[in-house]
């Protein structure tokens, strides 16, 4: 069986270290979590980049809400070249309509623009409606992970909707506790997403602790 991957979300270049020292597979790098997690600089990429030689997930999302328009679909296809020259391995992003239906034509132009990389599609796909969302977002192009907790409340609502999924897209995550990992286990799923839970006492004002990403990885290991 293959080692379930374990993501930790980190703002800088001491955060990945510490998630590195702790045993984590993969970063997902994000500015601002007041805003849920926005695209942080080129800079902080490049820093991150020489701490660490973890696969590095970058997120393209210039402002709150899942919405965008051609001016920032402009900046952010321009902004993903820039973030791969700095060492962006891949990507977190997705979008939706004003009604809340999945933005593909969106998500996909800016797909276009991540030189092949791979990407994620983020908790959008958990605001979203209609019965088909599922559907749309894993027909997207280069996609090769949904994180998802299957509800805008996260897994301690959303896992019953979760485990109907396909277990191989799914990284589940959104409230994530240890308990949820067994039986998520159980139904395939294997790679994890940690936040708040790998960091020291104070949530985001503190620093990833490489102590946390360890007991996570030893949960998520089994």
């Amino acid at each position: 069986m293959t080692r379930a991957l374990l993501e930790i979300i980190a703002l800088d270049a001491l955060d990945a270290s510490a998630a590195e020292a702790g045993g984590a597979d993969r970063l997902e790098l994000v500015s601002d979590m007041r805003a849920d997690g926005l695209t942080p600089t080129v800079e902080t990429v490049a820093a991150v980049r020489a701490a660490t030689s973890l696969p590095l997930r970058v997120m393209l999302r210039s402002r709150a809400g899942f919405q965008t328009d051609e001016r920032d679909l402009d900046e952010l296809t321009a902004v993903a070249g820039q973030l791969i020259d700095a060492g962006a391995d891949g990507f977190v992003l997705g979008f939706l309509t004003g009604t809340g239906e999945i933005d593909a034509p969106a998500t996909t132009r800016l797909a276009g623009a991540l030189r092949g990389r791979p990407w994620t599609f983020h908790r959008a796909i958990d605001h979203a409606v209609g019965p088909d969302a599922w559907e749309v977002v894993c027909a997207l192009p280069g996609l090769d992970a949904v994180l998802t907790a299957g509800s805008p409340d996260g897994l301690g609502v959303g896992l019953d909707t979760l485990l109907a999924r396909d277990p191989a897209l799914i990284l589940a995550g959104g409230g994530l506790t240890a308990a949820h990992v067994p039986v998520l286990r159980d139904r395939g799923v294997r790679a994890f997403h940690v936040g708040s839970a790998a960091r020291g006492d104070g949530g985001w004002e503190a620093a990833v602790s490489a102590e946390r990403v360890a007991e996570w990885r030893a949960v998520v290991s089994g």
